[in-house]
């Protein structure tokens, strides 16, 4: 018995959106993530690009379990001396970038390598209810 292994020509692409509103950021970004990479497919293998097209929208509606909200922390460093810069949800939300946190949280569940930034790349977010994906004819994919 030979292993099957996906040809990247082979993988027939879907989209799905999922409504982010009322839901909690982890949930929503491990089910993002899992079909970003394909492993909800049959024909999933790891080195090879199988995953779907994800579109989230209302990431501002988005909400953490917990405290998390003030007491989570996202650091980032410039690489200069005195260049760390820390921020809050609560902080980064009322910057006006609240697809930031939905995004941070999807990248860090994808593989950290050119792979993961090919998969990355399919992940459309918005913080609204439109998007402007319709003639993908997107199924709306449900958390449960």
């Amino acid at each position: 018995m030979k292993t099957f292994s996906a040809k990247s020509q082979d993988v027939v692409r879907k989209w799905y959106v999922i409504d982010a509103a009322d839901q909690i950021v982890g949930r929503v970004a491990v089910e993002a993530a899992r079909v970003l990479r394909g492993k909800h497919k049959p024909i999933f293998t790891s080195h090879v690009d199988t995953g779907d097209f994800v579109i989230i929208v209302n990431a501002d509606k988005a909400i953490f379990s917990g405290n998390k909200e003030t007491q989570k922390i996202y650091t980032s460093y410039s690489g200069h001396v005195g260049g760390l810069k820390v921020e809050t949800p609560k902080h980064i939300r009322r910057r006006g970038r609240p697809e930031i946190i939905m995004e941070r949280a999807v990248k860090g569940m994808i593989p950290h390598n050119r792979l993961g930034s090919v998969q990355a790349s399919k992940l459309k977010i918005y913080t609204g209810a439109d998007h402007p994906h319709a003639a993908q004819n997107p199924e709306p994919l449900v958390i449960s």
